[in-house]
Parts: C-alpha cells; structure tokens; sequence
C-alpha cells in the first residue's frame, strides 16, 4: 500500500513480520493523553521564574505560547518548556514562565488548565524531562482486508506482535524511527525548509513554508498556499489567512514590510521551530538509514562490525560522549553489553563534525547522505548561527515500560470526530465495528508514541 508520508521521511518498514490490528488514533481528543514525566525542578520561594502544570486540550505547544505571551504581555522568548506535544490530544507538562506567579495564575484561555506551583531559579530547555507517560485509544481495527477485529483477536494481535520484536530486538524495545510530529502535523514541511537552511538559501526557506502544500491541511491554509504559489507575496494574502496561521501571517508582514530581508522573515518563526527545521532535515537522514539497515538485513539492537555504539546513562538516554565503533576484537563484549541494555547501537544525525559508522553500517549511512544530496552540506548556517549544528548520534532502538493494552467500548458516532462519522476512505484501515484498544505505556525523552503504535497498527501513517 502506497504511503507517501512515510517515504518521504523514511518510516517505511517494521520490526516484525507480523499483520498488524489496523484502526486510528485521535477520533477524539480525548483519546491521546500525554502526561509529561519531568525533570526535578528545585522550587525556591525568592526564585525569578514561575513554574506551572499546566494541561492543554487540542492545542499546538508553540501557539499556546503565542497566546500565553499575549496574555502576560511578556516576550515569547520568556516561557520555557521540555518538549513540544501532540496538538490533538489532552497534555500535561511544566512551564517555567518569567513572569509573577499571581499573573500566571490568572491567565484565562479556552481549553487550558494552569496549575501554578511555585517559583525557581531554574529555566528549562527542550529535552529537559525524563519522558512522557500516554494513554491512547486506538479504534476501529480491523484486519488487512478491512474486515472489523473482535476484542479477542485484537488483543492476540497485539500479544503476538510484542512477543515479535522482543525476539528480533530484545524486551520491550522498538525502533527508534523519528516521528511525523518532527516534521510537521498534517504537513511535513519542516525537512524541506531546513535543506534551504542549510544551503543558505532563505529565501527558498521562507517560500517553502509558506507555500508548500499539506495533503491533510484545511482548505482555508490550501487557499492561501496556492495564491502565494501563483502570485507571490501580495498586500491581500494577510486578510485572506485564518487566525491559526500566526507563523506565516507574521512572515508576511515582514515581507511586505522588508520584501528583501528573507532571513528576518524566517526570525518570525519561534527560536525552537527555526531550529526544529535543520533537526527535521537531519532526521530524514536518521530514518532512511533505518531503513536501509533494515532492508540490508543488518539487525538494529545487536551490533556488527563497524558500529558506532554508546553508553545508556542513568536516565535511560544515550550517552553521546562515550560513543566507540566496534572492532573484531571488542565485539563479542559490546554485544553482550547491548543485550544487558548498558550500551546501544546508533545512527546519524549529521552535522559538521559528526562522522558516519564504518563498515556496511557506515556504507549504508553514506549512501543515504548521498542520496540524499547532503554529502558537501557544511551544516554552518552563517547567517544565524546558532541552527548551525556539529551533528550526533541517535540510538537504533528505544525502549517503552509500564506496557498495558485492554480494550474499551466502541464510542456512539455522534461523540467522535468528523472522520469516524464519514467512515472509512479510500487507503484507510480501520471498521466501525472493530475492537477498540486502549494502550498505556512510558516513553524515554525523545521516542515517539506515533512509531511504538505504528507497530502494532500497521497501517498508512497518514491514515492512523
């Protein structure tokens, strides 16, 4: 079955030959919860920051921001969080905020909760939690016919599928594939405009986000990316933009302001998306890797020679520093360490200073930066330099504990979403009448519960 979006950013293939349950995530809302497992914050009652919990329901991390800026009168540049979030979805995470905490707890937005804690001294930065626990309903599924699962055979499924990849990859470990949220949900443009990053070329990187298409965007944004594709930046594109589309309106005021200054426009994006761009390119790198190391029949948890391999830290994270390739002599130790879950084999997140494995692992890295087109790219952004990036090392498997599934009652069609109510659509994989799971499980900082699912489901990723 043709899957567009996970060829374009390498989330083809799975652990297991196995034949999946089908269904979709996200009918609700409801349906995805996502409760932040943060990092200690030392609270001090003289301390500058703010910090709150504070739990969204269908709200995109970097517009809450937006708004919650607006709302304190305060620069964006002054909220700090871990991790962005799935925007459809109920989440929960911390906030460190400079701002005072009686004007905290008196911001008032729809579908927000702010509970505020207390004060610190700490600011907090992306990847600053030790992980996310989630709870996700998966409906509808059904076999690869289409033909509705029944509670039972679901739930065998999925027994089936564990027991799979705990053979191929050991317990509880799945590959560390980077999800579609890294690339933009509903349209996966954040790789793109990092390769003009890159290149120096932001005048392509503005035009590319603002005008390239997504397959599941609303008409309205569809609208005002093809006008902009035909005609280019015109005074009457702001007026025709729904509201949501913040980012791109205050690009093109810029523009319009300053029609030259395609770098400044591109500084309208927040800090953390400019940068999520080059990171988006370098995942590609990452996944299509992956994947070629899958379809060369390499294994993903056990090391070959040629591997670069690191030390798993206390936290669960791979330890960068402590990276090694895998010689002749020093495999069979490495091996055993990687089955005991002390060290993990690893794939590339390019940059300027970061080297390919050796080997057929380093073969098969190379020949994806070729492919590519990145094997000249310097990774230097001179014009902002801080999306310059050394480059790094990302482990091959991941691991998910606290592991549960039991199944809750298919949901009456008038409490789901517009997709449920219109049925199922041409290159879906989910029935009506299937089994509906509930999934519970944790996560380690930077894994993804889209591409742990995606094992068990088995079905397009545009149509989960």
């Amino acid at each position: 079955m043709s899957d567009p979006l996970a060829e374009a950013i390498g989330l083809v293939g799975y652990a297991t030959q196995t034949l999946g349950v089908g269904g979709i995530i996200k009918a609700r809302v409801t349906d995805f919860r996502v409760e932040e497992i943060a990092t200690p914050v030392h609270l001090d009652n003289r301390g500058r920051f703010t910090v709150a919990k504070v739990t969204l329901t269908n709200w995109e991390t970097n517009r809450f921001c937006n708004q919650l800026a607006a709302k304190l009168r305060i620069p964006r540049n002054r909220i700090f969080f871990a991790g962005t979030k799935d925007k459809r979805a109920v989440t929960s995470q911390l906030f460190v905020i400079d701002a005072p905490m009686n004007k905290v707890a008196d911001v008032e937005l729809p579908d927000v909760e702010i509970e505020v804690l207390g004060r610190t001294h700490q600011k907090i930065g992306f990847g600053n939690h030790r992980g996310n626990r989630f709870t996700i309903v998966v409906r509808g599924c059904c076999d690869a016919n289409g033909q509705p699962l029944s509670d039972a055979e679901a739930l065998e499924e999925v027994e089936r599928i564990k027991a799979a990849m705990e053979t191929s990859l050991g317990a509880n470990r799945f590959p560390n594939w980077i999800g579609p949220q890294r690339f933009g949900s509903g349209r996966p443009v954040t790789p793109y405009v990092g390769r003009e990053v890159v290149r120096g070329d932001f005048e392509a990187a503005v035009m590319t986000y603002l005008s390239l298409e997504g397959e599941n965007e609303e008409e309205e944004a569809a609208t005002v990316r093809r006008t902009i594709r035909e005609n280019g930046i015109t005074e009457g594109i702001v007026e025709t933009m729904p509201r949501w589309m913040g980012f791109e309106r205050k690009m093109v005021e810029h523009l319009l302001a300053h029609p030259e200054d395609h770098v400044g426009a591109f500084r309208q994006l927040p800090n953390n998306l400019q940068l999520m761009t080059v990171h988006a390119l370098q995942s590609v790198v990452f996944n299509k890797s992956l994947q070629r190391r899958i379809e060369a029949g390499l294994p993903l948890a056990t090391p070959v020679k040629g591997d670069v391999v690191g030390r798993i830290d206390e936290k669960g994270q791979l330890d960068v520093n402590s990276c090694i390739v895998a010689e002749t002599r020093t495999l069979p130790r490495i091996s055993r360490n990687c089955e005991l879950g002390r060290l993990m084999t690893t794939g590339p997140l390019p940059g300027s200073e970061i080297s390919t494995s050796q080997g057929e692992p380093g073969e098969i890295e190379q020949a994806t930066i070729d492919a590519e087109g990145l094997s000249d790219t310097t990774w230097e952004v001179e014009a902002i330099p801080r999306l310059s990036t050394k480059g790094t090392r990302r482990g091959l498997v991941a691991h998910f504990d606290e592991f549960s599934v039991d199944t809750v009652p298919i949901a009456d069609a008038r409490t789901v979403g517009k997709r449920w109510e219109e049925g199922p659509q041409d290159g879906d994989r989910w029935h009506p009448e299937g089994a509906c799971l509930r999934f519970r499980f944790t996560l380690g900082s930077g894994s993804y519960a889209t591409v742990l699912l995606r094992e068990f489901m088995q079905g397009p990723l545009a149509k989960m």
